[in-house]
């Protein structure tokens, strides 16, 4: 799976104590989501952040090392503009973003609010996706 990121998982060192295997792909820009530092770093709308694209298989490692499960970040896909042009990156990638509450920067982030509370709780997820579908955010590879 490829990834998008950006803060700690762009250091090579800290990658290496969370998954297996790996490899960097090349720098990225992540447009139509500006990162704000919290306790750890997260995205909000707008803007645009740089970062790396990271290729590994062990996805629930990184899962677990953002906190997936117990909802301090939701992992979405956002699509690549430019791939599958001979340059061996996904159509989309992976990327993390941390709830601003639990990363204490509640107050900075707004994210649009949704018109129904989605099945099974999972409403800061279906935030950022209804934000992901209406807005035109893209990695765009450098």
């Amino acid at each position: 799976m490829d990834v998008f990121v950006y803060g700690t998982l762009t250091e090579p060192e800290r990658v290496a104590s969370v998954v297996d295997s790996y490899a960097f792909l090349g720098s990225a820009v992540l447009s139509g989501l500006h990162p704000v530092q919290g306790e750890y770093p997260t995205l909000a709308p707008g803007g645009e952040t740089g970062g790396r694209l990271l290729r590994t298989d062990d996805v629930d490692a990184l899962d677990a090392y953002e906190g997936v499960e117990e909802g301090l970040y939701v992992r979405v896909s956002v699509p690549v503009d430019g791939a599958g042009a001979g340059d061996d990156i996904d159509d989309e990638v992976a990327v993390y973003v941390g709830d601003p509450v639990r990363l204490g920067v509640g107050d900075e982030v707004t994210w649009p609010v949704l018109d129904d509370k989605p099945p099974g709780g999972d409403e800061f997820g279906s935030r950022i996706r209804a934000y992901l579908q209406q807005n035109d955010v893209r990695v765009l590879p450098q």
